[in-house]
């Protein structure tokens, strides 16, 4: 009648994409702490983002690294459906997608209102765009290609199909045909 299921189901959850992106410098020194702190979530919680990026083949327990060609190819393939954009209003806040870097050099938009991550600190008026997780706005002040790699994700999930091709060009740059060491 029924079925027994020898693993558990699980959801990858916006925090565990966030943590990916943290680790894909490859540091091989760091920690649940350290990366805990560095984002300033909870490092259990970071211990259970590892788990489900591994249960899913984006993070290679053995190497303690990200399989950085799965992950490119969840975020140009998968991502925008798994973690879709949330609207807010007009915001004051960070730029992001292509009116961020490394875009924002490369793209004329002829949009009225740019998307902003709404931060208290920003500059910026636009339309809030919600961050891919709460820690984001305090995270990419302080680690510019985190930023870089959660804007290009962001021009993933809203751009046309010309700025999803240029952000798509712009991670495997940054993330490299191959596996961070």
């Amino acid at each position: 009648m029924g079925y027994a299921f020898a693993r558990f189901a699980f959801v990858l959850q916006p925090q565990d994409l966030l943590v990916l992106l943290k680790l894909v410098e490859g540091s091989p020194s760091w920690t649940f702490d350290s990366v805990a702190h560095e984002l300033d979530i909870g490092s259990s919680s970071v211990h259970r983002s590892v788990n489900r990026a591994a249960e899913a083949g984006l993070f290679d327990r053995q190497r303690k690294a990200v399989n950085t060609p799965a992950l490119l190819e969840f975020l140009v393939h998968g991502a925008r459906y798994v973690f879709p954009p949330v609207w807010q209003g007009e915001a004051r806040g960070r730029p992001t997608a292509w009116a961020a870097p490394p875009l924002a050099d490369r793209l004329v938009s002829s949009r009225e209102r740019i998307p902003v991550w709404p931060d208290p600190e920003g500059k910026i008026r636009g339309i809030g765009l919600e961050p891919l997780h709460p820690a984001v706005p305090d995270a990419v002040r302080k680690d510019h290609l985190l930023a870089e790699l959660l804007a290009l994700f962001d021009s993933i999930r809203i751009g046309d199909a010309r700025e999803r091709e240029l952000a798509r060009q712009e991670l495997e740059r940054l993330l490299g045909p191959e596996p961070h060491p």
